[in-house]
């Protein structure tokens, strides 16, 4: 007679938890370089971060109405200073569709410098 054995099943690996960002610039950064990274959007975050404290001083509900582009009706927004048909043209997919919102303005700002220049950190001025 043979003895039968089974073994225990194997434990399910457990599931990474999810990323978790702070509601601050500090983290509106970090979730947008995640993005950006399965995107293969390039950029860091120093690149980043000089660029919002010029566009916006980090303020993501900034508006810039006097402008040229405000004036034909297309006022920059977000922490990146963004306009509408840019924001469109470079949303990233699996980011909000509000430009104000802080990680789609930002990552959509970032995917249309690395457009345009290589990468957000190859923009010192206005873009």
């Amino acid at each position: 007679r043979s003895e039968r054995t089974t073994a225990a099943p194997a434990a399910a690996p457990a599931a990474a938890a999810p990323a978790t960002y702070t509601n601050d610039l500090d983290g509106w950064i970090k979730e947008s370089l995640a993005v950006m990274a399965q995107h293969g959007i390039p950029g860091s975050y120093e690149g980043i971060h000089r660029n919002i404290i010029r566009e916006s001083s980090g303020n993501p509900n900034a508006i810039n109405n006097w402008d040229s582009n405000a004036v034909k009706g297309t006022p920059s927004k977000g922490l990146l200073q963004v306009i509408d048909p840019t924001f469109q043209a470079y949303h990233v997919p699996g980011t909000s569709t509000d430009s104000y919102d802080p990680v789609a303005n930002i990552t959509a700002a970032c995917n249309y410098a690395a457009d345009r220049y290589g990468s957000i950190d190859n923009v010192f001025g206005a873009y």
